[in-house]
């Protein structure tokens, strides 16, 4: 059986502020699944946002996990991040689901992959999904050249640029902003 996935996932931080943002699409095989998922998520009372890609049901398994490590580090993204990533990298179960997260708060952005990898992107820019390289693209030339744009639009624009570009990525976009 075929899983529901394909997405883009784009995270900026620009002037302060964090934004990110992911487009609604998912897919199963080459058709489209569902038009309208919600895959930004508010954790730690709202002081910390993730957003997923790759299969819904293995995504949510980890936001329930990295929920479960925030609590446990005090709210301590980097340290919640790098707890997840080890028990994501070695438990049996785990190291089966497929999906990539990235996790942000008002001071950094991280992207966490079932490799144990937790990774501070460079730029602060992270993007993750079918249509990533195109958001990332178009978040970094407009970080570079329309610095007047505060984060959240920043990551509207990337990520309907990479809507316009990718058959996985559509335009129904949810964007939260983290100050």
């Amino acid at each position: 059986m075929e899983k529901i996935k394909s997405t883009t996932v784009l995270a900026i931080k620009h002037n302060g502020k964090v934004a990110i943002g992911a487009d609604g699409q998912a897919t199963l095989g080459n058709t489209v699944a569902k038009s309208n998922v919600k895959k930004i998520r508010k954790l730690g009372d709202g002081k910390i946002v993730t957003g997923f890609a790759g299969s819904t049901a293995d995504a949510f398994t980890l936001l329930d996990r990295f929920d479960e490590k925030l609590s446990n580090y005090s709210g301590n993204l980097k340290r919640a991040a790098v707890e997840l990533a080890k028990d994501w990298r070695t438990d049996r179960y785990l190291r089966k689901l497929e999906a990539m997260m990235i996790v942000a708060d008002k001071n950094e952005v991280l992207i966490v992959s079932g490799t144990g990898d937790v990774l501070e992107p460079d730029e602060d820019v992270a993007a993750i999904g079918s249509g990533s390289m195109y958001a990332r693209s178009a978040a970094l030339a407009l970080k570079k050249h329309a610095t007047n744009l505060s984060a959240e639009e920043m990551v509207r624009e990337g990520l309907t640029i990479a809507a316009d570009i990718c058959i996985y990525t559509n335009h129904n976009l949810v964007v939260e902003v983290v100050e």
